[in-house]
């Protein structure tokens, strides 16, 4: 793989014209009640909309009971992984939710099912052809779904989540806060041969399979690098790291941070879902100007 961290010449061009495709199609969202997982604190919808292709997909929508809307938003962008949860019962209580699955991943596998491994690299040897130009749409297609919702504030719209998060907040400036872990595409032609851990594993395996394709993939993996994102990043901005003994170090990362336009504020995983969700849920808590926190029984003190 040929390491390269430099911005494509038509970095501009090829989101852009993600963007043409994104705007001649309606959202069309329909939405489902949830009776199962609705409860007296919120009604939870399952919620189908439309992307580029046009491609169907699936998303959690939850609604807080009582009180007066709109209300503060949290987005969650999906994970590596083929299931995307319904929202944590806490957060349903106080924030309106969605937690979108894309393209590929569990109840939006029609016609596409994802492969893991696999999915990193699915037509990574161009970046036309690339899987994640399209899962960057339906990120995006998710925030659209929220600015049309009435129960929103688009005042205060959080997202959160890997690389995904932060892509969606550079192309939807309409986000006010931004909690980010990346680990997909920071760096990755760089990054990826030292260390043989998935899903940057994928991208070695890939090279090895296919050493004629490398540079095509080095290429089309900087379509998608944060770095070139991060300067159109103005929200509050929490930047997850690890310690200087991971691979995603506070050092590794220090260049995104540097480059993000909006105040950042790095914080270092505890590597612990209690410690780092009870940071979260805090981080959302002062962002959206409550004095409390909603926590789960078994993370209170």
């Amino acid at each position: 793989m040929s390491p390269t961290s430099e911005r494509p010449a038509d970095f501009d061009g090829y989101w852009g014209a993600v963007e043409e495709e994104l705007a001649d199609l309606p959202v069309a969202a329909e939405l489902t009640h949830l009776p199962l997982q609705s409860n007296e604190h919120s009604t939870v919808y399952a919620a189908r909309l439309t992307s580029i292709g046009p491609y169907r997909l699936f998303a959690w929508f939850s609604i807080p009971n009582g009180g007066d809307g709109p209300f503060a938003t949290v987005y969650q962008l999906p994970g590596y992984g083929s299931v995307v949860h319904v929202p944590p019962y806490e957060l349903r209580q106080r924030y309106v939710m969605l937690a979108l699955r894309h393209r590929g991943q569990r109840l939006s596998d029609q016609p596409y099912a994802a492969a893991y491994p696999g999915l990193l690299t699915d037509g990574i040897d161009d970046p036309t052809t690339y899987i994640y130009r399209g899962i960057v749409a339906d990120c995006l297609r998710g925030m659209d779904f929220l600015l049309e919702r009435p129960e929103v504030d688009p005042s205060r719209i959080a997202l959160t989540g890997n690389d995904l998060a932060l892509m969606t907040a550079a192309l939807r400036p309409q986000a006010t806060a931004l909690h980010c872990a990346p680990g997909l595409f920071y760096n990755a032609a760089t990054l990826a041969p030292k260390t043989s851990a998935y899903p940057l594993e994928e991208l070695n395996d890939y090279t090895r399979a296919y050493p004629d394709q490398a540079v095509g993939m080095a290429q089309t993996l900087e379509y998608f690098n944060p770095l070139h994102f991060a300067e159109r990043v103005r929200c509050a901005t929490v930047l997850v790291t690890g310690s200087e003994r991971d691979f995603f170090s506070p050092s590794v990362l220090q260049p995104l941070t540097d480059r993000l336009a909006g105040p950042v504020t790095p914080y270092e995983s505890a590597h612990s879902s209690y410690r780092d969700g009870v940071q979260q849920a805090e981080w959302l808590s002062r962002q959206f100007g409550y004095s409390d926190t909603l926590l789960p029984a078994q993370w209170q003190g």
